[in-house]
């Protein structure tokens, strides 16, 4: 069965940085594009990033480009996010998806929380 483990959040003052990591199992983890989430408190849940199998291509939303990269080591089934120049507003759970034979599935999320 397909499963997606983040880890990494934490607390972390405006400015800083954190990585985000999120482990998977269940599916051919090298021929899955990938993609970040985040969902605020009283929000939708935001599309954040996205990576392709490969990991050669990658995409990210206009709130989080120049500050947040999406990668992946294919040898170690992990996909990664790394988070700099953190803001208040970037606080919210965060959440890897695949999806995997016409389903999508998602991890259980990790906490960021960037405070003063």
């Amino acid at each position: 069965q397909v499963q997606l483990v983040e880890s990494g959040g934490g607390w972390v003052q405006p400015g800083g940085s954190l990585r985000l990591s999120c482990t998977a199992s269940g599916f051919v983890f090298s021929a899955n594009g990938l993609r970040w989430y985040r969902q605020a408190p009283g929000k939708e849940r935001e599309w954040l990033a996205s990576i392709s199998s490969s990991g050669v291509s990658t995409s990210h939303a206009d709130s989080v480009k120049g500050r947040f990269t999406v990668s992946r080591d294919n040898t170690k089934n992990t996909l990664y996010l790394q988070m700099n120049r953190l803001k208040p507003e970037d606080t919210a759970v965060y959440y890897c998806n695949v999806y995997w034979q016409s389903k999508g599935y998602w991890g259980q999320g990790t906490q960021v929380t960037v405070s003063s």
